[in-house]
């Protein structure tokens, strides 16, 4: 049962027209569990007093089946306030369902409305690096919540396959590789260091330029040489994100690049033309004009088209085929103002509202000393660099901790810590502020880390597996200390968490909310007795430790972190 969900709809149900509620956990214990506040939209034409109408919509309320059964009373508190008391037993029993509802605990009804979330996106014949790990992290996790609250949900990978930058990739490979078959036998460093070669040679050579254009005009064109060269290279690319996939246990519905949607491109500039959404300037280039926003650029003045142009196409696409309620895009805070434009013209040109594009932002990643994460030599640390750093870190932490696992246990233990701590430690932070890559932090069992949380977890499973008892019966009237109910009354906002997380896509309101979680249940279990008290206060006590562990693991598999039984 979502308490508040259900309170939601009796409020609304009850309101005059005119007339708004929201509602919210209480702030303090003598407010009660709950609080609704009235508020009047249009306050000129509303004539009824402020208390009268108070006092009317508690009344109607308090009729309500549901209000009856789980309520035990309601205050009005002037001007507009509803404080909500539940019935302490109808808040006990929500430790069973809790454990019934076990791995659904918190999960939405089925919903025919489709989300797309655009994310991770990383660029052909370059290393992924640490903001693609922020975009695959928050884009997984808002894929995971949408999912859990029952929506149809579409994980699109729009990789970075087309432009000019793949002229100097040709370019560079014919000039700096002997035989184009080595290219059979390259990796993803060996593809950056032939584009940073030619891009050095480009800046004391303007020529250089020039030949990019030209092998890039050739791929379009279709020359059979220059297309295997960017075949080899996005097939190569590929198999090497997809190692750093399966290592961080992400998958996608949509793998899909730009070049996908170059076929589409000269239709989406001559229907704009043709339509009068876009003119073409006297020197040829080809813009949509935004009323007071900078136009956007579909054509350059050679003929050739931008990203942009494929970006349009794109939305195209996904619309036709999907027909989405929203397109979330997570890419960094740096390309907002460029997706204000697109989303502006994918509105003028009659594809989609801009109310349903989203553009999930976020900082950089930053060293100890706020820095860009790199090497000592100044290189950008990669994504899969950073990954196995941190997985050797953290066996380090294993080893001292648990010397006599053996080694195969220990090394998965240290993988999936590892990576769980670096998610955690970017989901929960405010994903538009820079985070701070602290190593020690990161990989410690103690404060708001995933080490703590998974630590806790498997804290729990081993407690539960000594008690060896099944929950088919117990008594939740016996949970009646302070700590337990406080407890409880957390457990069962963790429906209303992920929403709230979900709704302006914060994140970092999940991971707080199980760190409060973890930190409660430790606590009480470090204070009250469990395993040695009387035979029914011990159930009991276990099913709350029980429904704890469910919930646990339900919010961390949301943020994209597998759990470990054991460590």
């Amino acid at each position: 049962m979502d308490i508040l969900e259900e309170l939601k709809q009796i409020a609304n149900k009850n309101l005059p027209t005119g007339v708004c509620a929201s509602i919210d956990l209480s702030i303090k214990p003598e407010f009660g569990d709950y609080s609704i506040i009235l508020e009047v939209k249009d306050k000129k034409h509303f004539q009824k007093n402020l208390a009268e109408l108070l006092k009317e919509v508690k009344a109607k309320i308090e009729k309500e089946r549901f209000i009856k059964n789980n309520v035990r009373k309601i205050e009005a508190v002037n001007p507009v306030f509803l404080n909500f008391f539940l019935r302490p037993e109808k808040i006990k029993a929500q430790v069973k369902e809790i454990i019934g509802a076990g791995k659904d605990f918190g999960k939405g009804k089925k919903n025919k409305d489709i989300i797309i979330v655009d994310y991770s996106s990383p660029n052909i014949a370059k290393p992924m690096h640490v903001g693609h790990l922020r975009s695959t992290f928050i884009g997984q996790a808002i894929y995971n919540f949408y999912k859990f609250l029952g929506y149809r949900v579409v994980g699109d990978n729009h990789l970075g396959d087309w432009g000019t930058q793949f002229g100097k990739m040709i370019a560079g490979c014919k000039r700096y590789l002997k035989n184009i078959d080595e290219l059979e036998k390259i990796n993803i460093q060996q593809m950056l260091e032939i584009y940073v070669r030619f891009n050095r040679e480009e800046e004391k050579n303007p020529e250089m330029q020039e030949l990019a254009k030209l092998e890039f005009k050739k791929l379009e064109d279709g020359d059979k040489e220059n297309r295997r060269i960017w075949k080899i290279l996005r097939d190569k690319s590929l198999k090497e994100f997809q190692k750093i996939y399966a290592l961080l246990g992400v998958k996608f519905d949509l793998i899909k690049g730009e070049s996908d949607y170059q076929s589409q491109v000269k239709k989406e500039v001559d229907g704009a033309l043709k339509r009068g959404k876009a003119i073409k300037n006297e020197d040829g280039s080809v813009i949509i004009p935004l009323g007071e926003m900078t136009p956007f650029l579909i054509q350059k003045s050679d003929g050739a088209t931008v990203y942009g142009t494929r970006d349009l196409a794109t939305i195209k696409y996904r619309v036709k085929k999907y027909h989405p309620r929203k397109i979330i895009y997570v890419i960094g805070n740096e390309q907002s103002f460029y997706l204000e434009q697109l989303f502006a013209a994918a509105e003028v040109l009659g594809y989609i509202s801009k109310e349903n594009l989203y553009h999930v932002k976020f900082g950089l990643v930053l060293d100890e000393n706020r820095k860009k994460l790199a090497t000592r030599e100044g290189r950008v640390i990669g994504a899969e660099e950073l990954i196995q750093k941190i997985i050797d870190l953290d066996e380090d932490v294993i080893e001292k901790k648990n010397p006599k696992l053996p080694q195969k246990e220990k090394k998965q233990i240290a993988k999936i810590i590892g990576i769980g701590a670096l998610k955690y430690n970017d989901l929960s932070q405010n994903r538009l502020t820079d985070i701070i890559f602290d190593w020690k932090k990161m990989l410690s069992f103690e404060g708001n880390s995933a080490p703590y949380l998974l630590y806790t977890y498997v804290r729990l499973k081993s407690i539960l597996k000594k008690a060896k008892t099944e929950f088919e019966q117990f008594d939740h009237s016996l949970l009646n200390e302070e700590i337990e109910m406080a407890i409880i009354k957390q457990l069962i906002v963790f429906p209303q968490t992920i929403r709230r997380s979900l709704m302006h896509y914060e994140l970092n309101l999940l991971a707080n909310y199980l760190f409060k979680l973890a930190t409660a249940i430790n606590y009480f279990y470090e204070t009250t007795p469990v395993l040695k008290a009387e035979k029914n206060i011990q159930l009991a006590r276990l099913a709350l430790l029980k429904a704890a562990s469910i919930v646990l693991k339900n919010g961390l598999n949301l943020l994209g972190i597998e759990v470990l039984e054991r460590m």
